[in-house]
């Protein structure tokens, strides 16, 4: 009896306490910015938390720049108590082309913000899970984007104590728990490596790029004298040859590749951003960009005019000390045979030496590339950071299965 009256107890405090939260579907001016608000209450003592940029965000749902929302869809809310606090936001979505290429039609859930409940976070959790099955989706992934898989993507559930790297996710630690008491299972991790710029390439990296040097079919340049269209030209024939095949992959359109590069345009150094070419066609690329998040630490994640200047200056006055490995790629013919190890040793010649960067973070590699991990690793590359994307299928019953496995 005394275990009934006490489980009867805490249904009842669970209850009450769900009943003093209130979800308000971001619609209005206010309401975004309640919705950005959120994180500010989370990490309002976590000095490693940089915000993200909010105009960054806003694109993302913003259907007259985001073009998933031509045949997809998005929502989002913000939690409140009866107090008017933010306790929490989340979005969903439906990306379709993607969401019908699993065994379940599988939606995204994403920008989670919680406090440290669990009942708050299954009402998040259960209130865009059941959006999402209105609109015939059986399953779905957490946390995403509504967008490139670059950004914004995953749970962090490995080393809380360095700062994020730019549009990368990062939360406090309960969050695994939350998830996964929610019922999530992991799908993939996503290993982020860094890389100490000063530690000499290894020997066999050394007699991979002489031997490249040696062969007059070959090359390595950064694009300090590519225009942006030629950038654009060779970013899209090594994106389309080192990935064609792999998991939901479309191919990258022209223009698709140009508005890449113009995005990157006002933050890039061409001094890092490095191509090989053999008989002067691309066969691979190693893009960075400056850490940004060394320079929007500065910019509470505001972009006014004042903090444009902010930013201006520091990019002139090369403020960040880290680049960040936005993609790094061999097309298929070309891997195997050390083009890898060559960029790096180039990398060594002509970029170290210019005494700018002291390391270098690497995009995140999921669990399913063993190939890419292996490469990372052979570079000297040190598992620096570790996310994890989780999936939620709606019939409990079903069969779970991992991310298949890249041959």
């Amino acid at each position: 009896m005394q275990l009934y009256l006490l489980d009867s107890l805490k249904l009842l405090i669970s209850y009450k306490f769900i009943q003093s939260m209130k979800l308000i579907e971001v619609k209005t001016l206010a309401d975004i910015k309640l919705f950005h608000h959120a994180p500010r209450e989370i990490y309002k003592n976590d000095s490693n938390w940089i915000p993200h940029i909010t105009a960054d965000i806003e694109k993302i749902f913003n259907p007259e720049k985001n073009k998933l929302f031509e045949k997809g869809k998005a929502i989002r809310w913000v939690m409140i108590d009866t107090n008017h606090n933010v306790t929490g936001r989340i979005g969903a979505f439906i990306n379709h082309k993607t969401s019908f290429s699993f065994k379940q039609p599988t939606g995204g859930i994403g920008f989670f913000e919680c406090i440290n409940n669990q009942q708050s976070a299954n009402l998040l959790l259960n209130t865009a899970k059941d959006w999402l099955t209105k609109n015939g989706m059986e399953a779905m992934d957490g946390p995403i984007n509504f967008g490139e898989k670059q950004e914004f993507w995953g749970l962090l559930v490995d080393n809380f104590t360095s700062p994020s790297s730019y549009m990368m996710n990062y939360n406090p630690e309960y969050y695994k728990s939350l998830f996964e008491d929610y019922g999530f299972k992991l799908y993939y991790y996503q290993y982020i490596f860094k890389r100490d710029l000063y530690v000499p390439a290894q020997p066999v990296f050394v007699r991979k790029y002489n031997q490249m040097n040696a062969d007059p079919n070959y090359r390595i340049s950064n694009v300090r004298k590519m225009s942006s269209e030629t950038i654009a030209a060779n970013f899209r024939s090594v994106y389309n040859g080192a990935w064609g095949g792999h998991d939901n992959f479309k191919e990258m359109p022209k223009n698709i590749a140009l508005k890449i590069v113009r995005a990157l345009k006002p933050i890039m150094d061409p001094d890092i951003v490095v191509f090989v070419f053999h008989k002067n066609e691309p066969i691979a690329f190693y893009v960075n960009i400056p850490e940004l998040n060394e320079i929007f630490k500065f910019v509470d994640g505001k972009l006014n005019w004042w903090n444009k200047l902010k930013v201006w200056y520091h990019l002139k006055r090369k403020t960040p000390k880290t680049m960040v490995g936005i993609v790094f790629g061999v097309i298929k013919a070309f891997q195997g045979k050390g083009i890898e190890g060559a960029m790096i040793k180039w990398s060594e010649d002509n970029i170290v030496s210019l005494n700018r960067y002291n390391e270098t973070i690497m995009t995140w590699i999921g669990d399913f590339n063993p190939k890419m991990i292996k490469v990372c690793e052979n570079l000297g590359a040190q598992k620096f950071r570790t996310l994890g994307t989780y999936r939620y299928l709606f019939d409990q019953e079903a069969e779970f299965e991992r991310c298949p496995i890249v041959e």
